[in-house]
């Protein structure tokens, strides 16, 4: 089978490819989407579907459209199935929620800038919310991210997939720096740790996360 294209999956049909453009926290500019839109006309796109992810697949592209879509789009691949930290969804939060109790948008593109693409043992996606009510999915997410009126909780080892799991609080009342500590520290223990392609799910599952309280908070 030929080489797959950068930045490129190849869909059910074995023989159309799939582009994910990175959408840091769901945000785009009026310039971005209009980019998407002539995209999808210029090389006759047929599906356009908004991720879990809060990001853009364009679907059903020929082979050999696929560098010119990324030429044209003039956005950074977002990282779809490499063993990565994929993405960091959040919600709104105090940028204009009502209910928000902490900035998740600008704790979101933090976390982005820090750790998009770290290389880590399996897939690890990240929510963040702005309050309880939690939006952003933080519970089932590897790493979530919760607002309070204290400030910040991290949560470890959730998931929405096969296996549900509501993951575990690993420390309350942070501060954004020590949000951001906290999370290199639990990823290094995790890489160190982890078995190949073990998500953090099955990893906390397995090591406990007691053992994991006591090596990453010391």
């Amino acid at each position: 089978m030929a080489d797959v294209p950068t930045g490129a999956i190849l869909q059910r049909d074995k023989l159309t490819y799939a582009v994910v453009p990175r959408t840091p926290v769901g945000l785009l500019t009026p310039e971005d989407l209009e980019g998407l839109a002539a995209v999808a006309r210029k090389y006759a796109i047929p599906v356009i579907k908004i991720t879990s992810g809060q990001r853009f697949a364009l679907v059903g592209i020929k082979p050999e459209d696929v560098d010119k879509v990324w030429a044209d789009l003039r956005m950074d691949v977002g990282k779809a199935t490499e063993l990565c930290l994929h993405y960091v969804q959040a919600c709104p939060g105090t940028a204009v929620c009502k209910f928000g109790l902490q900035d998740s948008l600008g704790m979101g593109l933090e976390i982005e800038k820090m750790f998009h693409g770290r290389d880590l043992p399996a897939k690890v996606k990240i929510g963040v919310s702005g309050c309880p009510l939690c939006c952003g999915e933080s519970y089932v997410r590897d790493i979530g991210v919760l607002g309070k009126r204290g400030g910040w909780s991290l949560i470890v080892g959730g998931s929405s997939a096969r296996r549900p799991r509501v993951g575990d609080m690993l420390r309350d009342d942070l501060d954004q720096a020590g949000v951001l500590a906290l999370i290199d520290g639990f990823f290094t223990y995790y890489a160190k740790h982890a078995k190949p392609k073990e998500r953090t799910a099955a990893f906390i599952d397995r090591i406990g996360i007691e053992q994991i309280k006591d090596a990453v908070l010391g």
